[in-house]
């Protein structure tokens, strides 16, 4: 009989396409994940790997299996998810990634309301970019991920998944408290544009939102400083050396030497969980939602299916 856990090996290589990163994925060592798909072929007496450069790749018997290995998970998952509907204790663990300002803003009351309402239950949480946290849980990797858009730019979201509005987060420009524009009540961003940028790191989701934006607005942006820490960002702004966009949630005090304005233009940041749809009846998974919304302190709203 197959092993599961080897299964569960494989499937992680197939969608990793790597040792070094099924390992990463599986939180084991590259050896292990050696040591078990090797057992995994005496099983089949069939080659499931085979060298491919500095790397391996899966044989026709490999990917065969592998296609095998991910619906029998599945099945697994929906399986889980029956039976602890079933029983209705949320119970067993939950891993949860959120982006670095949704990690600082919602975690630490996130982890508290689900360790005093439902002692049993383990939970596990990283720090992810959005992109990347919707991946891992598609791949399994982790149940639920906190991630976000813009309200003129929107994040795709492949179909199979289910998602819960947490909160709408709305943005400030972040600037030295001597800029000409430190006192108004309200700016338009493209008023900064002879300002120098501090933005987040290219190829993140809201570094190209900020370009986007900008550039929709005829202003060509002069981005001066990467930084993907809203902290060293607001560092930079205070030592004179450019503004930034600042949204509220997870930001903290702002330091001495800035000034936070709010944007004119109705721009937020939506804030959103989401899941697989074969986790959707899992007490720990509903649970968890429950908390967010709690920790981002939004209404009770009923969930959506992303097709």
């Amino acid at each position: 009989m197959l092993n599961l856990e080897r299964l569960r090996t494989l499937d992680a290589l197939a969608r990793h396409g790597s040792v070094s990163g099924a390992a990463d994925g599986l939180h084991v060592t590259t050896s292990a994940v050696s040591q078990q798909l090797a057992k995994l072929e005496r099983e089949v007496g069939q080659r499931l790997l085979t060298k491919n450069g500095r790397g391996v790749r899966l044989t026709d018997a490999g990917r065969l299996l592998a296609d095998h290995a991910a619906r029998i998970l599945s099945q697994v998952e929906i399986a889980q998810s029956d039976i602890e509907a079933q029983r209705g204790a949320v119970v067993g663990e939950v891993r949860i990634s959120a982006f670095p300002t949704a990690a600082r803003g919602l975690f630490p009351q996130l982890i508290r309301t689900l360790r005093e309402d439902h002692p049993e239950l383990r939970v596990h949480t990283r720090e992810m970019e959005p992109e990347a946290g919707i991946r891992s849980v598609i791949r399994g990797d982790l149940d639920l991920a906190v991630a976000l858009d813009w309200s003129n730019k929107r994040l795709p979201v492949p179909g199979g998944l289910a998602s819960a509005h947490l909160l709408d987060d709305a943005p400030d420009v972040a600037m030295p408290v001597g800029h000409p524009l430190a006192g108004r009540a309200e700016v338009d961003l493209e008023e900064f544009a002879d300002d120098d940028w501090v933005s987040w790191p290219e190829g993140e989701f809201c570094y190209d939102w900020l370009m986007f934006t900008l550039r929709s607005k005829g202003v060509e942006p002069r981005i001066a400083h990467l930084a993907g820490e809203y902290h060293t960002q607001l560092a930079l702004i205070a030592a004179g050396l450019g503004v930034c966009v600042a949204p509220r949630l997870g930001r903290g005090p702002v330091p001495a030497g800035v000034a936070v304005v709010p944007v004119r233009q109705r721009m937020r940041r939506h804030v959103y969980a989401v899941w697989r749809t074969d986790a959707d009846r899992r007490p720990s998974i509903r649970a968890a939602v429950e908390a967010l919304r709690t920790a981002a302190g939004g209404p009770n709203e009923q969930a959506q299916t992303l097709d």
